[in-house]
């Protein structure tokens, strides 16, 4: 399991509340338990889009910021998900394949890793 969200979780919690885990749970009404394993990598991010917002509010990360999105990013990669904003363009979702086959080391048309580029530097 990745360990990179639990320990943005966990500078994260630290930095911003400076409240120990168990304190950060009781301030925020959160299960300790479950806490301490998603730092640790031992839990992954939940699904629930609901549930990380409630998280994200409560380490002071503002909505739709830099951090907040990074947060969301850092959930979806824990998971082994692609987040659904990425999935929900189908233009970016189609070239999936392509990006995937490169990181690979794999030969992919010239043409396909244009249209990769060009999606790239949209962004």
């Amino acid at each position: 399991m990745r360990h990179g969200f639990g320990e943005i979780f966990g500078r994260l919690r630290r930095q911003n509340s400076q409240l120990s885990l168990r304190e950060f749970a009781e301030r925020f009404g959160f299960d300790a338990g479950t806490l301490s394993k998603i730092e640790r990598g031992r839990m992954s991010p939940p699904k629930s889009t609901e549930k990380l917002a409630e998280y994200a509010n409560a380490l002071g990360i503002s909505p739709g910021g830099d951090d907040w999105i990074e947060f969301f990013d850092q959930a979806a990669a824990a998971r082994g998900e692609i987040p659904n904003d990425i999935m929900s363009d189908d233009e970016v979702a189609g070239q999936l394949p392509v990006l995937f086959r490169t990181l690979r080391g794999e030969q992919v048309p010239e043409e396909d890793l244009k249209k990769l580029l060009s999606i790239i530097k949209r962004a």
